[in-house]
């Protein structure tokens, strides 16, 4: 196969943004049965399993995947990304895929942000004006002094930031450890933190919903699947802009499944936060 395709790379971009709204929606109706913690737990389970199974094969196995010279450092990265995936699931029961998803979207402004303290990064005025313009749209989708604003609507920005940190601890840890470590943390360490919290939360589950549980981890298997795959195929920066298809998705999925509306602020607010992301990326491409 070849390792610069870029077409095939964005069909496989345009795939796992799919399959990702598809695990979002199916997150959504279990948690707004069941407690987010079991749910985020059940999983985390699965995906440890594929990371393990993906890792085991590569030279060298689990003893190469968990030999890292900063373990605190891939601990915390694994705990963080779990408790970001809980914080917007609960996200997605008290605002929707839309609104939630359109304030998500920012993140990609927030790494950018902050890819200078943490990265020693340098971030030129372009882009500091695309990440000031991405945050007025994120308050047009949040419309502060506008009637009774929602503490809510806070809960995707404090995702948004905790997935931008992941983000950036992620290319971090690059420094020092292959992708095969970092992932093998992401996943075991993720488990393990998820388990502690969801065993204590443990409730019983209809039958039909076990299905829509395995589903879900079904979505998010082959959701990281396509995604290594992706990468494994064509450049980052040329297929990262193509995620943002997630939001047409999942929006999508709120309206018709879930009888979600789509108001008018939030669609000029997300075009806005995409189109200043979409810019942000394809600077730091001409910049790198």
């Amino acid at each position: 196969m070849s390792q610069n395709n870029t077409r095939l790379g964005i069909l496989l971009m345009i795939a796992t943004t799919f399959v990702f709204a598809m695990q979002d929606g199916i997150s959504r109706h279990l948690a707004d049965e069941y407690n987010v913690y079991m749910v985020v737990m059940i999983r985390y389970w699965f995906f440890a399993a594929f990371v393990i199974a993906i890792v085991g094969r590569q030279t060298g196995g689990l003893r190469r995947a968990l030999s890292t010279k900063q373990p605190l450092l891939q601990a915390f990265r694994g705990a963080l990304l779990a408790a970001e995936i809980c914080v917007t699931v609960v996200a997605f029961t008290l605002l929707g895929l839309v609104e939630s998803h359109a304030v998500f979207a920012c993140y990609p402004l927030i790494v950018a942000a902050l890819s200078g303290p943490v990265l020693g990064e340098r971030v030129g005025w372009r882009r500091w004006v695309a990440i000031g313009v991405g945050l007025v749209g994120v308050l047009i989708i949040l419309k502060p002094g506008f009637g009774v604003f929602a503490p809510a609507a806070i809960i995707p920005l404090v995702g948004a930031l905790m997935f931008a940190l992941y983000g950036l601890l992620t290319r971090f840890a690059a420094r020092k450890d292959s992708t095969t470590t970092s992932f093998f943390w992401t996943g075991v360490t993720g488990a393990v933190v998820m388990t502690a919290m969801g065993a204590f939360f443990w409730e019983a589950m209809a039958q039909k919903d076990w299905g829509w549980m395995a589903l879900l981890c079904v979505t998010g298997v082959l959701g990281h699947w396509l995604l290594i795959k992706c990468y494994e195929v064509a450049e980052a920066s040329e297929v990262q802009p193509f995620a943002y298809l997630q939001l047409v998705f999942v929006s999508i999925l709120g309206v018709t499944v879930f009888n979600e509306t789509v108001e008018t602020n939030v669609v000029i607010g997300a075009v806005i936060v995409v189109g200043a992301g979409v810019f942000t990326l394809i600077r730091s491409r001409k910049v790198a």
